[in-house]
């Protein structure tokens, strides 16, 4: 899959789902992701289970591995350089 195309599935996440897809390229927990957003779990659950399918991955790891390969910086800190 090209890298643009990749670009353009990513781009198409929301900003939860976005802080989501930072969490799991940085190798957080479902838990730890959810304490992070103030969120339940089921809910990081439920925007892992979309983000994969968005990205046509069938894993954690191969999302991990787009998010790695796109420079996705974390949520936080690209906020924190904004301010």
């Amino acid at each position: 899959m090209a890298d643009a195309d990749m670009a353009a599935r990513v781009a198409g996440l929301t900003p939860q789902q976005l802080r989501v897809l930072g969490g799991i390229a940085e190798g957080k927990l479902n838990k730890q992701i959810a304490y992070e957003m103030g969120v339940v779990e089921t809910t990081v659950k439920a925007h892992v289970t979309v983000i994969l399918r968005r990205l046509g991955v069938v894993s954690r790891t191969q999302a991990a591995i787009v998010a790695s390969k796109l420079a996705l910086a974390p949520v936080a800190e690209t906020q924190a350089e904004a301010s």
